[in-house]
């Protein structure tokens, strides 16, 4: 049961560090000075939306979205969720491919050469179906979180952490709902199309806790790093690359290299969420459905990976809040509901 739910963990992780996570961008959005309770808070918020998820998938055996989201929301305002996540899932793997741009420019490669190779790179993975992006995310994940917590711990051993008192200066404690509401609606996506492989109810215990406190540890120690550079963030497009700039270029080129990979797994697993959307209503080969897709993006990777981020991520965090209550509620309501039965 643990090792298929370590599974789950690696695609949940997968789905959420990408490049505005892993970048630090995502993080700064939200958080910054006085956010420790809202980082842990977030941990709880999303163990228990991500464990909600599971349920559901599981319960109704689910091979994409739709049906997750109808059960959480009704019919009625599934239809305009549905909508909201495929533009989400389309934007955000946008931003992915705009992320790959700027990734490469490390190795003084121009731009255009990261969002074309992430962009074949996405078609090939899907010749394999999902199981080709299962196998991936097991691979790089281990290999990702390592190299990300290496770097910060390094980071913070030479700089120190800064420790913040949960219970005093804490004013920015609810950044944790909008930000967990952003992060939900790519898992509901993802999750809904590997419902009906999870095999067993204990499964989604390992996945939805494991997630939460990888994640929960992972943005506080990150979070604690970029107050250490506070005033340089502005600088940079990516705030890891100004943690990096204490490094050798040698540990920059590698960093940037794991970077790059997180970024891929986020594309895979959006991509993911919408090609199984979509193949519900247009049955024709996931593989063809991501060449049409990946063809669209490419022209809107233009607005650039900074602006995208500052300008989507807030507003998606804001509208999502109404789905994050009902996640939150269900383990209540649907006990209730069993009761009642």
């Amino acid at each position: 049961m643990v090792k298929s739910g370590l599974k789950w963990v690696f695609l949940i992780v997968g789905t959420m560090i990408g490049a505005g996570y892993a970048s630090g961008r995502e993080l700064w959005q939200f958080f910054g000075p006085e956010s420790g309770l809202a980082i842990l808070l977030f941990a709880v918020l999303f163990i228990i939306s991500c464990q909600s998820i599971l349920m559901i998938s599981y319960r109704l055996k689910t091979t994409h979205y739709l049906p997750v989201l109808s059960n959480l929301v009704g019919k009625r305002f599934a239809k305009l969720y549905d909508g909201m996540i495929i533009i989400y899932l389309f934007s955000t793997t946008v931003i992915m491919l705009a992320g790959s741009g700027v990734t490469v420019q490390a190795y003084r490669l121009p731009t255009w050469f990261g969002i074309l190779l992430i962009a074949c790179l996405l078609i090939v993975v899907f010749q394999w179906d999902i199981k080709g992006v299962l196998v991936l995310n097991s691979f790089i994940l281990p290999l990702l979180i390592t190299g990300l917590v290496s770097v910060l711990i390094s980071f913070v051993s030479k700089n120190g952490f800064v420790f913040e008192n949960l219970l005093i200066n804490q004013s920015n404690w609810l950044a944790a709902f909008p930000f967990t509401a952003l992060n939900i609606l790519p898992l509901i996506a993802v999750i809904g199309a590997i419902g009906s492989q999870i095999e067993h109810k204990k499964e989604t215990y390992v996945a939805s806790i494991g997630s939460g406190l990888i994640l929960g540890s992972i943005s506080m120690l990150y979070n604690s790093s970029l107050l250490q550079i506070a005033d340089q963030i502005i600088s940079f497009e990516m705030p890891l690359f100004g943690i990096l700039a204490y490094y050798p270029y040698t540990m920059f080129l590698f960093i940037t290299v794991l970077l790059w990979f997180a970024i891929f797994t986020t594309a895979v697993t959006g991509t993911l969420g919408l090609v199984t959307r979509i193949h519900n209503t247009f049955p024709i080969p996931l593989s063809k459905l991501v060449i049409i897709i990946v063809i669209l993006m490419l022209p809107l990777t233009s607005l650039g990976f900074q602006t995208l981020i500052e300008v989507l991520y807030p507003l998606y965090g804001v509208l999502n809040l109404y789905v994050l209550a009902n996640l939150l509620l269900y383990p209540i309501l649907h006990r209730y509901k069993l009761a009642e039965k």
